[in-house]
C-alpha cells in the first residue's frame, strides 16, 4: 500500500530543500553552511513523519463505500433527501425529524434565484393556464378545480415577487442517519421516511450516491448532491428546523425562564388535562427551592396549598404567609384520627359507599402497621372494622353528619374478641398501649381552615413515617372530597410512600381521582430509581400532565432517559446543568427551564444553610440593636 501522506512530506521537504540551497548558493554561502541545513532539513522532514495533524486523529479506520450505504469505521450511513413537497406544508413540519432520539446530520442548501426570471417563467406559465381555461369553457367541458388552483397559486406567487415580500430559491434538503448495524439503518431510514410521507413530503435515500450525500452533510459547505425543489420564501421559513416550544400564558404561574429562547415560563397547571406535576432531581439541585417558589406565587393567585414536609423546609415560608404548621409526632398535641370519615357532599355519595370507602382505606393502613395479611386475617380485618364502625352506630343507615369516629382501641378490642383475630390485635398493641401508644389512638384536633396548611412530620421515627403520610393525606382527602375548591397537594419525598405497595396504591388512586375535586398533587422525590421502578410510581408520572425533571444523578439518568423518552442532548442537559436548572414539561410540549426568584422570594425561600445562618444572625443583630435603642431611651 502506497503511503501517500509520507510521499507528499518527502516531495514538501525536497521543494523546500531546494529552494532553500538555490537561495544561498545565491548568496554565496559556504559548503558547510550548505551541508548544515541539509542535515536541520533533514530533521525537520523527521519531525514531520511523525507529527499528526487534527485530519489524522479525526479520520476514521475505514471507509467503505456501497451502492446503498457507506461504513465509516464501526457505523453505517445513508443519505436521504427530500424531492417534493405538498401544495401547503406547516410551520415546523421538520420539528418530529429534529427531535428523534438518534444520531443524524442534517444540511439545507438555499441557492437564490433572480426574481426577473421567475416573473418571466410565471408570465409564461400564466398565459397558458388561462388559454386552456377559455379552451375548456369554450367546448363546453367541466372546470378543472387543478388548473384554476394553480392559476391563483401563480398568480399570487407573481404578487408577492413584484411586491418583494417573497423571494425565489432553489432548495436543497439532505439527512443523513448514523447506526451501529445494517438492521437498525434500515429501520431508521424507514422511521424518517414514514415521517415525511406523513406530511406528505416524499423523499428518497441516495443511490450510487452514497459519499456525494456525506460529503454534503459534513460542516463543509460542499452540495455534491445537489437535488434541489423550486419554493419561494414563506415555505422554506416553514422548514426552519430550530423551533423552541413556547409556554407563556395569559393567566398561571411564573416558573421561570425558557433557555432557549429567554421568554418567560408562565403557566396554568389547572388548564391541563390534570393539575398533578412531579419533580425528580437529584439532592442539592433546587427541587424545594422550585416548589416553593411555586407554592409561593399558587397563594397569590387565591390557590389553596397543603404541603406534607418530611424535613421542616416550609417552616419559614409558612410563618411568613400567615400559614398553619401541624407538627405530627409522638409528643406532638396534633393528632389526626385515621378513623375519621368524610362529609358527604350533598347527599353525592352514600353512607353505605362512604364506609367501604373508609374500611379499604384503614386495611392499607392496617398492612402498613401489621405487616402483609394472608386471606384469613384480610378476611377478619375486614369484618372487625366493619363491627368497630357498627359499635359507634356508624352503619348504612346513619347519619353520619350526627356520629363520632371510633380509635384505633375500640379496633383493638373488637380483634381481640374476634376469633382468630387475637394475634393481630397483640401486633397492633404497640400503637395503642406500647412505644408508639397516642400516635394514631386519639380524636382528630386539627383543622385545614387556612390557606396553607403545613403537617410536618420531622421529627417522626423512619419506622412511623409511611404511616404517617399515609394518614395525612388520608385525612386531606377526606377533606378535599367535602368541598370542592382550588387546591395544591405537595408530598415532597415521595419515595417514602412507593416503598410499601399499600401506600403506593393509595397515591396512585388519589392521583388519578383528584381531577374532579380541583385538585393537583405533586410529587416530589430525589430517588428516583426507588420511585420509577415501582409501577404505581409509573403510573404516577403517567397521569402527571406536568413534569419538572432538574440535574440527575449518572446512576438515575438512563432511567429518566427511557422513561421520558429524552434525547441524548437533553440527557447531557440534566447531567451538566446548574442548581435550578432542567427541562420543564407541560402536556406534549417541553423546554430547557432557569428557575428564577426575586430578593425577597429567595429570602422566603431558601434552604441553603450559608443563607439561613446569615439570616439568623441578622435577626439577632437587628433584636440587639432594638434592646440597645430601647436601654438609651
Amino acid at each position: 500500500m502506497i503511503d501517500l501522506k509520507s510521499q507528499r512530506q518527502e516531495l514538501e521537504t525536497k521543494k523546500k530543500k531546494g529552494i532553500i540551497e538555490e537561495e544561498l548558493q545565491r548568496f554565496g554561502a559556504k559548503e558547510e553552511e550548505i551541508k548544515i541545513t541539509r542535515e536541520l532539513i533533514e530533521e525537520e522532514k523527521a519531525l514531520l513523519r511523525g507529527a499528526l495533524s487534527v485530519r489524522d486523529l479525526i479520520s476514521p479506520a475505514s471507509f467503505k463505500v456501497s451502492p446503498t450505504f457507506l461504513a465509516l469505521g464501526q457505523k453505517f450511513l445513508r443519505t436521504i433527501f427530500v424531492i417534493t413537497y405538498p401544495r401547503y406544508i406547516s410551520v415546523g413540519w421538520f420539528a418530529p425529524i429534529i427531535n428523534l432520539n438518534e444520531c443524524f446530520d442534517v444540511s439545507m442548501f438555499f441557492y437564490p434565484v433572480k426574481s426577473a426570471i421567475i416573473l418571466k417563467q410565471l408570465k409564461s406559465r400564466v398565459g397558458n393556464l388561462e388559454a386552456q381555461i377559455m379552451s375548456d369553457s369554450e367546448k363546453g367541458a367541466p372546470r378543472d378545480p387543478i388548473r384554476e388552483t394553480a392559476l391563483r397559486d401563480i398568480e399570487a406567487l407573481r404578487d408577492s415577487l413584484t411586491q418583494g415580500t417573497e423571494r425565489f430559491f432553489q432548495f436543497g434538503l439532505y439527512i443523513t442517519i448514523y447506526a451501529d448495524n445494517l438492521e437498525q439503518l434500515d429501520r431508521l431510514s424507514d422511521q424518517v421516511e414514514d415521517v415525511f410521507g406523513s406530511r406528505l413530503v416524499y423523499s428518497k435515500r441516495a443511490f450510487y450516491q452514497s459519499e456525494q450525500g456525506f460529503n454534503s452533510c459534513l460542516p463543509l459547505g460542499n452540495d455534491d448532491l445537489y437535488i434541489t425543489f423550486n419554493m419561494n420564501s414563506s415555505p422554506i421559513a416553514s422548514s426552519f428546523p430550530f423551533i423552541s416550544s413556547e409556554l407563556t400564558s395569559d393567566r398561571g404561574v411564573l416558573y421561570g425562564i425558557n433557555r432557549h429562547n429567554n421568554s418567560l415560563i408562565l403557566f396554568d397547571r389547572f388548564s391541563l388535562q390534570n393539575a398533578n406535576s412531579v419533580v425528580f432531581a437529584t439532592s442539592g439541585a433546587g427541587k424545594s427551592y422550585c416548589i416553593k417558589l411555586e407554592v409561593l406565587r399558587s397563594l397569590m393567585m387565591g390557590s389553596d396549598v397543603i404541603v406534607i414536609d418530611p424535613e421542616y423546609e416550609y417552616k419559614h415560608l409558612s410563618d411568613a404567609v400567615g400559614g398553619t404548621y401541624i407538627n405530627i409526632s409522638l409528643a406532638s398535641e396534633s393528632k389526626i384520627n385515621p378513623f375519621d370519615l368524610p362529609r358527604a357532599i350533598g347527599g353525592e355519595a352514600k353512607p353505605k359507599d362512604i364506609i367501604r370507602s373508609a374500611v379499604i382505606t384503614l386495611k392499607g393502613l392496617v398492612r402498613l402497621m401489621t405487616g402483609a395479611l394472608n386471606y384469613d386475617e384480610d378476611s377478619i380485618v375486614d369484618r372487625a372494622l366493619l363491627e368497630t364502625y357498627a359499635k359507634k352506630d356508624i352503619t348504612p343507615d346513619s347519619d353520619l353528619s350526627q356520629i363520632e369516629p371510633p380509635v384505633l382501641s375500640d379496633f383493638q378490642q373488637v380483634l381481640d374478641g374476634m376469633e382468630g383475630g387475637s394475634d393481630l390485635a397483640q401486633r397492633l398493641k404497640k400503637y395503642t398501649e406500647g412505644t408508639f401508644s397516642g400516635f394514631l389512638n386519639n380524636p382528630t384536633n386539627v383543622e385545614m381552615n387556612n390557606q396553607m396548611i403545613c403537617f410536618s412530620v420531622r421529627d417522626l421515627e423512619d419506622e412511623l413515617r409511611p404511616m404517617a403520610i399515609y394518614t395525612i393525606v388520608n385525612y386531606i382527602w377526606n377533606v378535599v372530597r367535602s368541598e370542592t375548591k382550588k387546591r395544591v397537594l405537595i408530598i415532597d419525598e415521595a419515595w417514602w410512600m412507593m416503598q410499601h405497595e399499600d401506600s403506593a396504591k393509595f397515591i396512585f388512586a388519589l392521583v388519578k381521582r383528584c381531577r374532579k375535586y380541583y385538585l393537583g398533587v405533586t410529587t416530589i422525590t430525589q430517588d428516583v430509581n426507588d420511585f420509577l421502578t415501582s409501577p404505581y410510581g409509573k403510573a404516577i408520572v403517567t397521569n402527571s400532565s406536568l413534569q419538572i425533571l432538574l440535574k440527575q444523578s449518572p446512576a438515575a439518568i438512563d432511567l429518566v432517559q427511557k422513561t421520558f423518552m429524552l434525547t441524548e442532548g437533553e440527557k447531557f442537559l440534566l447531567l451538566e446543568c446548574g442548581v435550578g436548572e432542567g427541562i420543564f414539561f407541560a402536556g406534549n410540549k417541553h423546554v430547557a427551564i432557569k428557575i428564577v426568584a426575586s430578593y425577597s422570594e429567595d429570602q422566603l425561600i431558601t434552604s441553603d444553610p450559608r443563607q439561613l445562618l446569615e439570616q439568623e444572625e441578622a435577626k439577632k443583630e437587628f433584636a440587639r440593636q432594638q434592646r440597645e435603642l430601647e436601654g438609651a431611651v
